[in-house]
């Protein structure tokens, strides 16, 4: 990491906040680093509730107008987890000169020339009835949808997403979590010339695969990597979904020799 600082943009996953890369920030940082972890709309500490977004946009707002801050002679290391991958996609599009490379932790990747919700669609295909567990689903007012909204149950949480973590990191994300819609009726996830050859093809890509993930599968991280022509894969074997949280070390270690190699 020689040279001058790196500038990580940090984008959590679904129901979760900022607080989630609280271990991987304090890491980078240490090592010299600017990093900007925040929370997407109506999540963590973001004033807004779920039900008061009226679109994909509108929750991945806070990311696009990070980027569009950032300096015209800078590029950052975007890094996305789980359904952040979505935003991460809607940010490449929109500003693929801001960004130096895209890292994708265990994260929906979707591929040029398809819909951002072909990865939902093909991983809802494959998972069984009992995947879901304790969560439980609501919807907006007027909405026709039911299940539009997640509300991530602690028996989830525990067994499918944070089964290598701490009792400690299990206990805070029972505390901090919320609820999140997933927009499948919105045009920014349906729309299939959203993602472009030009733009969001152009953003070099890195996927981390997380080995013992309980969430979507490592075959099915793989699946997606290979759907997505031109990124570079890399596996931590025994990581579970949370990998920020159970194997901090070993994502800082893949997340600095990435900023190296793309410097």
């Amino acid at each position: 990491m020689e040279g001058r600082k790196k500038h990580f943009l940090l984008v959590h996953g679904a129901c979760h906040g900022a607080w989630c890369w609280y271990k991987v920030a304090s890491l980078l940082k240490s090592a010299g680093n600017n990093v900007t972890a925040l929370d997407l709309a109506a999540c963590g500490v973001h004033p807004k509730r779920i039900t008061e977004l009226e679109s994909f946009a509108e929750y991945s707002e806070p990311l696009l107008q990070a980027l569009q801050s950032v300096p015209e002679n800078e590029r950052v290391i975007l890094v996305g987890h789980s359904f952040g991958g979505l935003s991460l996609a809607l940010a490449m599009e929109r500003f693929p000169e801001k960004i130096s490379v895209a890292v994708f932790a265990s994260a929906a990747l979707p591929r040029v020339g398809f819909p951002l919700s072909i990865v939902l669609e093909e991983f809802y295909k494959i998972i069984g009835p009992d995947h879901d567990m304790d969560n439980t689903y609501s919807s907006r007012e007027n909405s026709s949808d039911p299940r539009e909204i997640l509300h991530m149950g602690t028996e989830y949480l525990s067994k499918r997403l944070y089964q290598l973590c701490t009792q400690e990191d299990i206990t805070l994300s029972k505390m901090l979590v919320r609820p999140v819609n997933i927009f499948l009726w919105d045009e920014a996830m349906t729309k299939q010339t959203n993602l472009t050859e030009e733009k969001y093809g152009s953003v070099r890509r890195e996927y981390i695969v997380c080995g013992a993930d309980n969430s979507w599968s490592a075959e099915f991280q793989r699946s997606m990597v290979e759907k997505s022509l031109g990124t570079e894969m890399r596996e931590i074997d025994d990581a579970d979904h949370m990998l920020m949280l159970s194997k901090p070390k070993e994502l800082v270690h893949h997340l600095m020799d990435i900023a190296t190699k793309y410097a």
